[in-house]
């Protein structure tokens, strides 16, 4: 019977295709963590050295060359439990032989939401206005109050043109948006430039839908804040070090742009204490899957992933399918 370590509690149901009698090949036993703490290296090193063949992980845990090679032999694959996957040295996986999925598509809409969320509430105030009332310093209605920003009819600038890029897109429409999208190749679509500055230059918000990488790291920083309106909203939904949070922070406290709403941040779950104080700074605790619906399915589809390979199948989730033709070492 494979075994399979999940690192941390999942939403109910989340790990039921590893154990699924009908599913492919045998059922799995399943390792549950019941600490939601996340795994350091030395923890995760020392999990995966008690033997097992296959992984389910959150983007919490680090999953690098030397951790990797501590499950040398037996492990067969890492199911992610997120669309990105920074958090894993994929190249060393497919080197040992193990394949590595992550979970697309089911979380576009939902993230695409929460994006389209941070956007209004950035750009109309809502967060200081919130304050304000709860607070019990609001005086009533005052025509020269919470002035903020229309979205209706603006520009939104999209860097990053995958599937939850697109789907903001789709939202703007609704708000008669002119899109533009950033690329590095030609997507043929209406609205393309394959230069950021320009992008930057036109738009009334930005909203970033980059994997991260090392070409995206600090994608956003002091001279890519600098060319942009001084009116503009910049949304991040990505991941936390496409920004440089320093350079942001100063921008909001000198107004070199308007606001920004985040979701991620560099050095999650610590947040920048100047990016906390800044004005016109809405921030997220990395919300945006988090439906009951949308988690779940993340899940399922991580174990299933898992499954699949461990069953002799490659998933459409195979990041490294090269991998399978790789002896474990």
């Amino acid at each position: 019977m494979p075994r399979v370590l999940v690192t941390r509690p999942l939403p109910a149901g989340g790990t039921e295709p590893l154990t699924d009698p009908a599913g492919p090949g045998p059922p799995c036993e399943v390792v549950q963590r019941p600490d939601d703490a996340p795994l350091d290296r030395a923890e995760l090193t020392a999990a995966l050295a008690d033997g097992y063949d296959g992984v389910v992980c959150l983007l919490t845990e680090r999953l690098d060359a030397g951790v990797l090679d501590a499950a040398r032999g037996r492990l067969r694959v890492v199911a992610n439990v997120a669309v990105g996957f920074d958090n894993i040295d994929v190249a060393a996986a497919t080197a040992a032989g193990v394949v590595v999925c992550n979970t697309p598509d089911v979380l576009d809409e939902t993230t695409a939401d929460l994006a389209f969320a941070l956007i209004l509430a950035a750009a109309r105030r809502m967060s200081e206005a919130e304050a304000v009332l709860r607070s019990g310093r609001w005086t009533g209605f005052h025509i020269d109050e919470f002035l903020g920003r229309d979205v209706h009819g603006a520009t939104l600038g999209l860097v990053g043109y995958g599937r939850i890029g697109r789907a903001v897109g789709r939202r703007a429409a609704g708000f008669a948006m002119d899109v533009i999208h950033h690329t590095r190749t030609p997507t043929g679509d209406p609205g393309w430039t394959g230069d950021l500055g320009d992008l930057l230059a036109r738009a009334d918000i930005v909203s970033l839908h980059v994997p991260l990488t090392p070409a995206t790291h600090h994608l956003i920083g002091r001279a890519e804040l600098a060319a942009m309106k001084r009116t503009a909203v910049l949304v991040n939904t990505a991941r936390g070090p496409v920004v440089d949070e320093e350079a942001l922070a100063e921008a909001l406290e000198q107004g070199v742009i308007y606001a920004a709403g985040l979701d991620v941040f560099e050095a999650e779950p610590a947040v920048d204490p100047r990016l906390l104080a800044a004005p016109g700074a809405v921030l997220l605790p990395h919300i945006g899957s988090a439906t009951v619906a949308t988690r779940t399915a993340m899940a399922r589809l991580a174990s299933a992933s898992a499954r699949a390979v461990l069953a002799g199948d490659l998933p459409p989730t195979a990041l490294n399918p090269e991998a399978v033709s790789r002896p474990l070492q």
